[in-house]
């Protein structure tokens, strides 16, 4: 079973405002941040990793994982008050946190809950991924200040926060990754049009509660996705498929805007012209931005995401049976991802934030529809080795 808590918990981080003690032209929200972080990081773990470092990439999706648990139980502490308050009482502070989640983690496996215990307690534990998940904060961190600093030009202090946060960036140039980040104009364009994500609300044309948007909903698919992974015992390479063609999965987006279902429906034929469409504008405007060995990831994660998926020969093959995925091509020498698993979190992500809202008494005539026929569809779906029925009904019967 997946863990209903943790799950529920990530999905609340879609309320959990930044910067409100500052003046923001548009709302800026932790699940938002956690997500252009993750993409950040995955940049300069593949910078490092071109070098001849060795990434844990299962580690480093973890940590995001704990980084963003951590974070939601301590929402209401300003950073500089955390930073000191960690530095001072940082394990009487993490014991509270774990006393907060402990009970959230699925009992029939403990293995997710002790390295969390891990990661809070053992600082030696995943040195290397901490490194690089602390500098994509900072630099996730300064795009959304240099976002609002001309509205808050005037403020006491708002040049301090400025140099604080650059000065922390420079912290982290031992990594080569970073500095790339920083001085590359493309590198820094690529991160500015992902950031871009979060201007775009999801339902635009539904009002809802919380008003998600397709870089926090990206992050959120991640996440049921690896806790779906780790579930059926994938190996590291798919884990690490599944988690960042879910991350990546609508980046497209950012060159379309959100085309919603029906109209992708409407017409035989003009789902298949958008992917076109959508395939042509990522070679043209995104992939130049990158490195080859970040553009060939990238096009396995965002081509043909939804399909069952593997490397044979350096050629892809798609259409792989549920059995076979998880079986017969469950090993790194066939790079799989289980895209129609991804499908099911990508569904199970729209469908939780149709019931949250319903839950908060936003209830439109398509929220209620979409909801009642994402249940029907799921109810009973037992795939992948997970239990998606049970989720979807805890959340359709959430009071």
């Amino acid at each position: 079973m997946l863990p209903l808590n943790i799950i529920e918990k990530l999905f609340s981080a879609s309320n959990i405002q930044r910067w409100n003690d500052h003046i923001k032209s548009i709302e800026l929200t932790e699940i938002d941040k956690q997500s252009h972080k993750a993409i950040i990081a995955f940049l300069i773990a593949k910078i490092e990793e071109d070098l001849g470092n060795n990434i844990n990439y299962t580690d480093l999706i973890e940590i995001m994982l704990f980084q963003t648990l951590h974070r939601i139980v301590l929402t209401d502490l300003r950073p500089n008050i955390y930073h000191k308050i960690m530095k001072e009482k940082g394990e009487e502070l993490n014991k509270w946190v774990y006393s907060k989640l402990e009970n959230d983690f699925p009992t029939e496996n403990t293995c997710l809950k002790d390295r969390f215990n891990m990661f809070l307690f053992e600082k030696n534990s995943y040195n290397y991924e901490r490194k690089i998940l602390d500098a994509a904060h900072y630099l996730a961190t300064l795009w959304e200040f240099n976002h609002i600093y001309q509205l808050n030009s005037f403020l006491y202090g708002i040049n301090d926060t400025k140099h604080n946060i650059e000065n922390e960036i420079e912290k982290h140039y031992e990594l080569e990754g970073v500095r790339k980040l920083v001085l590359d104009k493309k590198l820094n364009g690529f991160i500015s049009i992902a950031g871009q994500l979060r201007f775009q609300q999801r339902w635009a044309q539904t009002p809802r509660i919380p008003k998600t948007t397709v870089l926090g909903h990206m992050f959120f698919v991640a996440m049921l996705s690896f806790l779906s992974s780790s579930q059926n015992n994938s190996s590291s390479s798919m884990i690490y498929n599944n988690f960042f063609t879910s991350l990546f999965h609508d980046l497209p987006e950012v060159l379309t805007r959100d085309i919603i279902s029906p109209i992708k429906s409407s017409v035989n034929g003009i789902d298949e012209v958008i992917k076109n469409y959508e395939e042509e504008e990522m070679k043209n405007k995104i992939y130049p931005l990158l490195p080859d060995f970040i553009t060939n990831d990238l096009k396995y994660f965002t081509v043909n995401e939804f399909e069952n998926k593997v490397k044979i020969d350096n050629n892809i093959k798609i259409n792989i049976s549920e059995l076979d995925i998880l079986t017969k091509y469950n090993t790194d020498k066939y790079n799989p991802c289980s895209g129609k698993m991804l499908k099911i979190c990508d569904n199970l992500s729209a469908f939780i934030e149709t019931t949250m809202s319903i839950k908060y008494g936003i209830k439109s005539e398509n929220l209620i529809n979409a909801r009642d026929r994402l249940y029907d569809d799921y109810r009973n779906n037992h795939s992948y080795g997970v239990n998606f029925g049970d989720v979807f009904t805890y959340f359709y019967n959430l009071k």
